[in-house]
């Protein structure tokens, strides 16, 4: 049931669960087999490890009833505690990780990363409204945006990626951008007040993307659009522990399901362009408006 409690909140590694629980390797597996083959559970790999997700079979109705009869349980209370702890962990090795690459940002290729890609994105941000930038990576479509909008909210998890960003928009003369450190899963911002909200190369860093489109659903205005620039599905597995990706892209209908799911209207994705390097990653760009 504990199991089940927890793959219920997201998708889960036995590492992930052994940690929670605090129990071994031997006894997660067991269950998470047994699990698996009363059909209660699935899985998928995800690079060399196996998540284990909650599977919305026959057996929902009723996992559905017990745990709502058990949703006190000090059990279920305490392993919230312990999934808390292994999301803030998760959270500060990406915060290191672009703290550490800061620096150098500028001068690394990173994949969907091109010229041609953003200026094909920033065709669809005309209006002279207010911008928000989820998550602003070296900061160069934040700049841009700025540019053209009449307010721009710069959004990160790194201290030094915003102060990197705040230099650079002072050389250019640039004062129309507020700095927030924050989750972009977690945003420290009242719901209606953004007309346009920006994630470039950012989702696919993101455990739970769907948690993203919810915080920036949340946060546009009525008729308020969602501009998502990301990667389409690939292989390239070492991009998960070199560039701290979580996800290897996503295919065109993954993506439209995370908007479509986060409530976003008329949502469209397409190809953007591919990288002339190897191993010549595709973009994707993807839009969609709240009714």
């Amino acid at each position: 049931m504990r199991i089940l409690h927890l793959l219920a909140q997201e998708e889960l590694s036995a590492s992930d669960l052994m940690e929670i629980l605090n129990m071994g390797q031997s006894r997660v597996s067991t269950h998470l087999s047994l699990l698996k083959e009363v059909g209660l559970v699935t899985d998928h790999r995800a690079g060399r490890r196996s998540l284990y997700n909650l599977h919305a079979g026959p057996g929902a109705l009723l996992w559905e009833s017990i745990s709502k009869e058990n949703r006190r349980a000090p059990e279920f209370q305490a392993d919230l505690a312990g999934l808390k702890s292994l999301r803030d962990r998760r959270l500060g090795k990406t915060k290191a990780y672009f703290d550490r690459v800061a620096a150098s940002f500028g001068e690394v290729d990173l994949p969907g990363r091109t010229w041609e890609g953003l200026a094909r994105a920033l065709m669809a941000l005309a209006p002279r409204q207010r911008y928000v930038d989820l998550g602003v990576g070296d900061g160069q479509l934040t700049l841009m945006l700025a540019g053209a909008a009449r307010e721009v909210t710069a959004v990160d998890l790194s201290t030094k990626m915003l102060n990197g960003l705040e230099r650079r928009a002072s050389d250019a003369g640039l004062s129309n951008i507020k700095y927030i450190e924050a989750d972009i899963t977690d945003l420290p911002m009242p719901e209606g007040e953004q007309d346009i909200a920006v994630m470039s190369q950012a989702l696919h860093h993101i455990p739970t993307p769907s948690r993203a489109l919810e915080e920036a659903y949340r946060i546009l205005t009525r008729g308020g659009r969602i501009l998502v620039i990301d990667l389409l599905a690939h292989n390239e597995d070492w991009v998960r522990e070199k560039l701290q990706h979580s996800h290897l892209g996503f295919t065109e209908e993954e993506l439209a399901d995370h908007l479509e799911a986060a409530g976003f209207k008329d949502v469209r994705v397409s190809r953007a362009a591919r990288d002339s390097n190897p191993p010549h990653f595709m973009t994707l760009i993807a839009t969609g408006t709240k009714e």
